[in-house]
C-alpha cells in the first residue's frame, strides 16, 4: 500500500517587514526525498530561494510536518554550514539540527578528505603500510603452522577426542566433489597438449616420442598442478568463506568462550582432509589427462591405445608418480593453511569477507606456483 499520509517538501517565500523569510512545508525526510520528482522540485525551490547569490537568512521551521537527519542535513548544506541568522523551530527540530551541525564536516575538512595524497611521501607511506601488513599476515601463517603441529600432536596423544567426522565431510567436499571438474579440465589439457605436440614431432618422424612427452608433463608437473589450481580456487575460496561467515555471525567468539580452539577444531581437520585427498586427485587429474592425450595421439599420430599403454611405463619413471604425489600432499596442507589464515582475519562485515575470499584463492595459486617452482628446482635429477 501507499502511504498517502506523506506530503511532497516545499518552500514558500514569504514577505515579512524584517525581510525575506523562507518556510519549508512538507515532509522533509528521507522516504520523501527518495521520490525523484518532489526532490528535482525541492532541489529547483532551493536554488531560486537564493535569489541573486545571496542565502536567505531567515527560516521558519515550524510548519514542516516531518524532518529527519536527511532533511537537517539538506537544509544545514543549504545554509552553506552556518546557523541563520533568525531561525524558528520546534523543540524536537532543534536538537536534530544541531546533532547534525556538530558531526557535518567542515568545508576544509572535506576538501582535505577529498584531495589525494602524493609525491614521494605518500608512495613511502605506502609502502611501509604494505610491508608492515606482509610482516603481519608472516607472523600470523608461522603461528598457525606451529599450532597445526600442536594440535596434530595433540591428536596423536589422543585420537579417540580427534574430530574425525570433520575429517570425513571435508575429505568428501573437498575431494570427491572435485573429482568431475579435475577430470573434465584434465582430459581436455590432454588432449590440447596433444594435438600440439603432433604438429612438431610430425615434422620430424618421431610421433612415438608423443609417449614421453605426454608421460613426463602430466604425471610429473601438469597433473599435479592443475588439481591444485582447481582445487585452491574451489575449496581455498570455501574454507575462506566458510570461516568468515563464521566469524560474521560471532560463531567463532562463540567458540573462544566456550573453550574450544579455532586450529583444532577449523584448521586441522581442513589441513589433513586436503593432504588426504590431493594426492589422489592429482593421481585422478593425471590419468584424466592420460587419456586425453592417448585419445588425440590416436587420432593426430595414429599411435594406438595399445602401444600408448606398453610405451608409459618405459617413458616414465615411478619416481615422477612418486614426487608428483607427495608435492600433491604439500599443496593441499598449503591452500588449507592458506584458507583458514584468510578466513580468521576476517572482518565481521561483508565487504572484508569478499576481500579475503579473493585474496586467498590468489595467494593459495601463487603459493602453489611458488612451491612447484622449488620442487621442481631441488629434485630436477629425479626420475629424469
Amino acid at each position: 500500500m501507499t502511504d498517502t499520509s506523506r506530503t511532497s517538501p516545499s518552500l514558500v517565500l514569504r514577505t515579512t517587514p524584517d525581510g525575506r523569510c523562507v518556510v519549508p512545508q512538507g515532509d522533509w525526510t528521507a522516504a520523501a526525498l527518495a521520490d525523484r520528482a518532489s526532490a528535482k522540485a525541492l532541489l529547483a525551490q532551493l536554488a531560486h530561494s537564493q535569489g541573486s547569490g545571496e542565502r536567505p537568512q531567515r527560516w521558519d521551521l515550524r510548519e514542516m510536518q516531518q524532518l529527519d537527519h536527511v532533511g537537517a542535513q539538506l537544509l544545514w548544506r543549504q545554509w552553506g554550514q552556518q546557523w541563520p541568522v533568525e531561525l524558528a523551530s520546534t523543540e524536537l527540530q532543534q536538537p536534530l539540527l544541531e546533532r547534525v551541525a556538530r558531526l557535518a564536516l567542515s568545508p576544509e575538512a572535506l576538501a582535505a578528505a577529498q584531495q589525494r595524497p602524493g609525491g614521494w611521501r605518500s608512495s613511502l607511506d605506502q609502502l611501509g603500510v604494505r610491508v608492515i601488513e606482509g610482516v603481519a599476515h608472516a607472523s600470523d601463517y608461522v603461528r598457525m603452522q606451529g599450532q597445526l603441529l600442536i594440535d596434530l600432536c595433540r591428536w596423536a596423544r589422543s585420537p579417540q577426542d580427534g574430530p574425525w567426522r570433520d575429517v570425513s565431510g571435508h575429505l568428501y567436499q573437498m575431494g570427491t566433489t572435485a573429482l568431475p571438474i579435475t577430470a573434465l579440465v584434465g582430459f581436455l589439457i590432454g588432449v590440447v597438449l596433444a594435438y600440439l605436440m603432433s604438429l612438431q614431432l610430425r615434422q620430424f618422424g618421431a610421433e612415438a616420442f608423443i609417449v614421453n612427452i605426454l608421460g613426463i608433463s602430466l604425471i610429473r608437473e601438469l597433473g599435479p598442478m592443475l588439481a591444485a589450481i582447481l582445487v585452491a580456487g574451489r575449496s581455498g575460496s570455501s574454507i575462506t568463506a566458510q570461516i568468515g561467515v563464521m566469524r560474521v555471525t560471532e560463531e567463532l567468539d562463540a567458540m573462544r568462550v566456550m573453550g574450544i580452539s579455532h586450529g583444532f577444531r577449523l584448521v586441522m581437520p581442513r589441513a589433513v582432509a586436503l593432504a588426504i585427498a590431493m594426492p589422489l586427485v592429482s593421481v585422478w587429474t593425471s590419468l584424466c589427462s592420460l587419456a586425453g592425450g592417448m585419445l588425440a595421439s590416436d587420432l593426430a599420430l595414429n599411435v594406438t591405445p595399445a602401444y600408448f599403454m606398453q610405451a608409459l611405463p618405459a617413458a616414465v619413471d615411478p619416481a615422477n608418480l612418486v614426487l608428483a604425489t607427495a608435492k600433491s600432499a604439500v599443496f593441499g596442507v598449503l591452500i588449507a593453511m592458506v584458507g583458514c589464515h584468510y578466513g580468521l582475519r576476517i572482518k565481521p562485515n561483508t565487504e572484508s569477507l569478499g576481500q579475503g575470499t579473493t585474496s586467498s584463492v590468489v595467494s593459495a595459486i601463487t603459493v602453489v606456483i611458488l612451491v612447484d617452482a622449488l620442487f621442481a628446482i631441488l629434485f630436477r635429477d629425479v626420475g629424469i
